[in-house]
């Protein structure tokens, strides 16, 4: 819906003005040096190069850049050149200017941000460039360049999903995948923990705005009794700090709905079983001349004095801070009301770094102070992406996704030295971060002198020693023996290498058998084999056919047998919603049907046609689901919140559809469901009666085991929609001794 369509000229102009004013004051509460009258002159360039161009929503345009801006100075801490390149990062493309044009008004520097957004604008947000690895890696690029030019990204990321409501649905599962794929996980790597909550926030909102809201109206009902449980617990807490004489803030936070809907799904509960909704923050201002670690500590021994603490949830980020330069100590108290509470202790210093990440990061650097962590990061990610050879977007941010996620464990070398690994690493990863050439001729390795495979998954602590042969060569298979995104794009670019010598091997073998029989070498040709001979792609033809996996002899049956003719071009159709339409619609991979759009209705019969369930997390009807074009042209149907589908649509967003069931109960779809209970004499008995009798539905396996009065079982069954599901758990639980049913896949 159009908001600003019946804005005046006049209007316009003092809404724009109004946005500005806020920004000028936005930036003179920071500590930044004051320069509006740079600022200023940006915002006049902006405002006039945009002059007449809306957005989809209808505001003027130039809305957005100031939004973009405000982002920028407010929420990350940014100065007045990030604030001069926001306001300017869409003028080169989207206008006649050109980055020449900025620098001779703004400055080399404002010019070089200004060309890096433009650089990667297309990438991230065009139609076609999600299919295009190099886009991506353009972006991630400009991290130890000059990080600028990503947290400016960010803020525009972050302002476009605040106003992703004008969007088209499949245009909006793009770029929320894009977005819990990308941009959220490199916000917390980065540090900026508030920002990375609202993008996970607002792309749970758009993918499955149902369980959003009811979330969001579960959390606002418990809010009050949560407000109250934290007054309670902090009352002795205050009164014994107080006595130390600190100076301290102790504020709350609640879980934000993607965070409880994350929680419930890992550990498959409801929303009533999640019991630490309340984290508190005790955020202590040493005076001058006290330490604050100390401070920290003594904090932690007054609120273990006061309340238990869990014996495995205490977390010391003081002495080994996070990669990101994130510091502080966590522990989970239990409240005077029974409930876990997570407390989190900082110093001031460590909370702005928490909050504004980078910015704040750098700004207590010193010069003598040596490599951070997140320096050490960036450094490591440059050195990453300049030498890895990537096929395509997904390799890429799989890759990628490796060195944002990652957690860390300390290991020591033989000599004594502590290395920093990502948890998970193994033998073979921890050889290669040692050098390259250690990695590519590792035959073993010790572990505290005993030796272990490579395929070892290290611990904190462990003592490694590599052991290398100079005959040793890297094998496919260590491809799955490596965690790291170090290990893995090393050996990728290795085996490239070798593999394009291989295909170009098998490529002649291939000509010159066509040749011998006369038949042409060309694109209708490779067709044909690819289909006999069950291949995806010409890569694996001319590979198999070096490796003499192909019977070549064939060729001349293949492509002069009769029936093989009408298998050659396939045409799919896709249901739009009426028979009609379908009769009428096709697509294939690189012409996606319009998104602007009609929704699939997936219907019985189109099951095994016009699309296929994917196997990875089998959606049955009910389920919030998403279409996607394979290279075959066929729909294979993803839940929303699948890991394959958040890369498919961080990847391949213009084959993504939105689609919705509209079948009629003739087909059965497979799913399990976990219960567990008080084990009573005939109890199986009575499961089995209540599945198959009472709503007639198929079992294909059981497996219970019962230990000390409890009992824990699963149940594969075929249903027809989450509804019988639904229904099935809660007529399961009247059951008095059945304890808790769900759903696992």
């Amino acid at each position: 819906m159009n908001t600003f369509v019946n804005l005046t000229q006049a209007e316009e102009d003092e809404m724009i003005q109004k946005e500005f004013q806020a920004l000028l004051q936005d930036y003179a509460a920071t500590r930044h040096k004051q320069k509006v009258e740079i600022i200023t002159r940006a915002f006049e360039f902006a405002n006039k190069a945009h002059k007449g161009t809306k957005r989809r929503s209808g505001e003027p345009y130039i809305m957005h850049p100031l939004s973009v801006a405000r982002i920028v100075v407010k929420e990350i801490g940014l100065g007045s050149t990030s604030i001069c390149s926001a306001l300017l990062h869409d003028v080169v493309e989207d206008t006649d200017y050109t980055c020449e044009d900025i620098e001779e008004l703004f400055g080399p520097k404002i010019a070089s941000i200004v060309s890096g957004l433009t650089k990667i604008s297309g990438g991230i947000f065009g139609d076609k460039a999600s299919e295009q690895a190099e886009n991506f890696r353009r972006l991630i690029l400009t991290i130890p360049e000059d990080v600028r030019v990503i947290l400016i990204k960010m803020a525009d990321r972050l302002h476009n999903m605040r106003t992703l409501g004008s969007m088209p649905p499949a245009k909006q599962l793009k770029i929320t995948g894009e977005t819990q794929y990308i941009y959220a996980p490199l916000a917390q790597r980065l540090g900026f923990f508030l920002i990375k909550t609202e993008l996970e926030n607002l792309s749970f909102k758009y993918e499955q705005p149902s369980v959003y809201h009811k979330l969001e109206e579960q959390i606002n009902e418990v809010t009050p009794q949560l407000e109250q449980s934290f007054q309670d617990f902090i009352e002795p807490i205050k009164r014994l700090l107080d006595s130390y004489k600190y100076n301290y803030d102790i504020t709350s936070r609640i879980k934000s709905p993607y965070s409880v809907f994350r929680k419930m799904q890992k550990k498959h509960i409801s929303f009533d079983e999640v019991y630490d909704l309340l984290a508190v923050r005790i955020i202590l201002k040493p005076k001058p001349g006290e330490n604050e670690k100390a401070n920290c500590w003594v904090t932690y021994s007054a609120l273990t004095s006061i309340y238990k603490a869990h014996p495995d949830r205490t977390r010391d980020w003081i002495n080994t801070p996070k990669a990101n330069g994130y510091e502080a100590l966590h522990v989970t108290l239990m409240g005077p009301a029974g409930n876990w509470i997570e407390v989190q202790i900082r110093s001031e210093r460590m909370n702005e770094i928490a909050e504004h990440g980078l910015a704040a990061h750098w700004k207590y650097k010193t010069g003598s102070e040596e490599q951070s962590d997140l320096d050490l990061w960036l450094k490591s990610l440059k050195e990453m992406l300049d030498t890895a050879d990537y096929a395509n977007a997904v390799d890429f941010m799989d890759t990628f996704q490796l060195n944002l996620y990652s957690t860390e464990i300390y290991v020591f070398t033989p000599q004594g030295d502590i290395k920093k690994m990502p948890a998970k690493s193994t033998a073979l990863d921890f050889a290669f971060a040692l050098h390259t050439d250690i990695g590519v001729h590792c035959i073993g390795a010790k572990v505290d002198h005993k030796l272990v495979p490579l395929s070892y998954e290290l611990k904190s602590g462990d003592q490694v020693e590599i052991l290398t042969s100079k005959t040793q060569r890297p094998q496919p298979e260590w491809i799955d023996l490596v965690t790291t995104a170090r290990a893995k794009s090393q050996l990728k670019s290795l085996f490239k290498k070798e593999y394009k010598a291989i295909q170009k091997a098998g490529q002649k073998l291939i000509e010159d058998s066509l040749a011998k029989l006369e038949l042409p070498f060309n694109n209708t040709t490779i067709q044909r084999l690819l289909e006999y001979y069950k291949l995806n792609n010409v890569v694996e033809l001319f590979a198999s056919a070096a490796k003499e996996r192909l019977d070549l002899s064939k060729i001349e049956t293949v492509i002069f047998k009769e029936k093989a003719q009408s298998r050659w071009v396939k045409i799919w159709k896709l249901n739009f919603g009426n028979a009609k339409n379908a009769k009428k619609g096709k697509a294939t991979p690189s012409e996606s049907p319009d998104t602007k759009q009609k929704t699939i209705h997936l219907t019985d019969a189109d099951v095994g046609n016009t699309y296929k369930i994917a196997e990875c997390c089998q959606p049955i009807p009910g389920d919030p689901v998403l279409g996607f074009l394979d290279d075959s042209g066929t729909v294979v149907v993803h839940k929303l919140d699948c890991p394959t589908a958040q890369k498919l649509k961080s990847s391949y967003g213009n084959r993504i559809l939105t689609a919705e069931w509209a079948t009629h109960k003739v087909l059965s779809f497979l799913t399990t469901i976990e219960i567990s209970g008080l084990d009573e004499v005939g109890m199986l008995r009575r499961i089995v009666k209540i599945v198959t009798e009472d709503y007639n539905i198929n079992i294909k396996s059981i497996n219970i085991d019962s230990k000390d009065g409890v009992f824990n079982g699963q149940l594969a069954i075929y249903v027809y929609s989450t509804e019988d599901i639904n229904l099935l758990c809660m007529n399961l639980l009247k059951v008095s001794a059945i304890k808790s049913v769900k759903r696992i896949s």
